[in-house]
């Protein structure tokens, strides 16, 4: 459970649905730790576990799982990496998987990547290392499956495990956006949760480089590998606001391109106004290490706003700033009554423009395994506010929020038009972001782990957060909530090659 997501009041209402889990992980680790330590390991033996289908597009996937020595114990109830080879074969049927893909070298933390798949295909596949088969991520608390688009296969060890991939978005590919949040730079470790003491956090080992900035350097490089040719970061940057984290930020940041024209940032809680810093315009470090949008936005937000709306050779981007508001962080997010009322206006004014909003906290908070309190969403009345505004609004498609730190795809009744889509953090596990890919009739929406080695190590180091009950949250409950396809007119927005020509003509 993220340390932004609850102040210790509302964990402590809310704590008799969640700690009795809490308690049985961290008794069932435990017992696990000191049976491993009493039983001498064999370092051939290797066990595969953690098995999850993190990407699946039309045309490709990729798989991911990790390899330990079996019996030993890193500290923490979990195995010692056992760095070898790793494979996945697969195929259209169960008992012939007669195609191979691997990395090419060996690892503990496995990431393989199948491509030239068929659109609209069922596939069967079994990953394995050392010839033990991988095990996938349990997800009971949830009821979810890690590795596939059924349940084929489960009754068996180690699969083969199944999915079906989707037709791609209809009509020519326009652009690529990068959906991200949760960068958490100056943050040390990881799963802290005020008001509950026995959460154990994880820190980074000894001598390697801070985990937000791994985390923040290996998300500007998938972002490019994926081609995405804008990046929208949804809040807390910064673990609390420091001028010096936030320039860390911007500097990790500017590697993806131009700050106000290739990628753009709002505020979340972290980020909050702090007190003022000598030399700071405004006391408010945040808009010094990310100049404000709202001047020249042509938006009306006007000097000093922390929100804009940009027009990007025709697709709307509105940025929000949903900790506009008193207060430490802690409570629901919410904007200023002027905020509110630039927003409505902005959507009245382009009621059917292909529009896509993005701010830290979400509009609802649904099918979580921990307790739900009101930290973790946008004030209730305002959120109300919103949906009856989209309603009105058909061009808005997707609102992107992070804060949860969870995969989550949700759709309204409200305004079934528009995909409300929680991404994971960039900061721990699972770790990456969301690529947007707009096409001319509909859109997709594909997660993708960071794939650096030292990405891969802090991911599966951080899962062990909330006593190892992290993935059962984080990862996402099936497939579907980190990969979608929705069809919808969107030949209004201009290819990205086009915008690009033009502006270097």
């Amino acid at each position: 459970m993220p340390c932004c997501l609850s102040a210790p009041h509302d964990v402590l209402r809310s704590a008799a649905t969640f700690v009795p889990a809490l308690l049985r992980a961290l008794h069932s680790a435990a017992r696990r730790g000191t049976a491993q330590a009493h039983r001498p390991h064999d370092p051939d033996a290797v066990s595969a576990v953690n098995l999850e289908l993190v990407t699946l597009t039309e045309d490709r996937a990729v798989i991911t799982w990790h390899t330990g020595v079996e019996g030993s114990d890193d500290g923490f109830g979990r195995m010692l990496p056992a760095v070898t080879e790793g494979e996945v074969v697969y195929g259209t049927h169960p008992a012939r998987l007669h195609r191979t893909a691997s990395e090419g070298r060996d690892t503990a933390h496995h990431y393989v990547e199948l491509t030239d798949l068929e659109p609209g295909q069922t596939y069967y596949y079994q990953a394995r290392s050392r010839s033990s088969a991988a095990t996938p991520t349990p997800l009971h608390l949830v009821k979810g499956n890690a590795v596939g688009t059924s349940f084929h296969g489960f009754g068996t060890y180690g699969g083969p495990y199944s999915f079906t991939t989707p037709q791609p978005p209809p009509g020519r590919h326009l652009l690529s956006v990068a959906l991200c949040n949760d960068l958490h730079l100056g943050e040390t470790t990881a799963g802290l949760v005020a008001g509950v003491p026995m959460m154990r956090g994880i820190s980074q080992r000894l001598g390697l480089a801070p985990y937000p900035e791994v985390m923040g350097r290996a998300l500007v490089e998938e972002a490019h590998l994926r081609g995405a040719h804008h990046l929208l970061a949804a809040g807390d940057i910064s673990a609390g606001g420091a001028p010096g984290d936030l320039a860390e930020a911007r500097r990790l940041l500017d590697g993806f391109g131009t700050h106000g024209q290739d990628y753009f940032v709002v505020r979340g809680n972290h980020d909050r106004r702090g007190p003022a810093v000598p030399g700071a315009a405004g006391g408010d470090s945040f808009l010094d290490a990310f100049p404000r949008e709202g001047s020249g936005s042509g938006g009306g937000a006007g000097d000093g706003a922390a929100y804009f709306a940009r027009d990007l050779g025709g697709l709307r981007i509105l940025g929000l700033d949903t900790y506009e508001k008193k207060g430490k962080g802690a409570g629901a997010g919410g904007l200023s009554d002027g905020q509110l009322s630039w927003f409505r206006a902005q959507l009245r004014d382009h009621a059917d423009q292909p529009t896509l909003v993005f701010g830290h906290h979400p509009l609802t908070v649904r099918n979580s395994p921990f307790p739900v309190t009101g930290g973790q969403r946008l004030n209730r009345r305002q959120a109300r506010t919103i949906l009856d505004a989209y309603a009105a609004a058909p061009g808005v498609f997707l609102h992107h929020a992070g804060h949860t730190h969870r995969n989550k795809r949700t759709v309204l009744p409200q305004a079934r038009h528009v995909t409300l889509q929680e991404v994971g953090a960039v900061k721990e596990y699972p770790g990456g972001f969301c690529l947007l890919r707009v096409h001319t009739g509909g859109y997709a929406l594909n997660y993708y782990k960071t794939s650096s080695g030292p990405a891969r190590e802090w991911s599966e180091r951080s899962r062990r957060v909330a006593a190892g009950l992290w993935p059962q949250y984080a990862l996402g409950r099936s497939v579907s909530d980190r990969n979608s396809v929705t069809v919808r007119d969107l030949s209004g927005i201009a290819p990205a090659a086009a915008r690009l020509s033009v502006a270097h003509g």
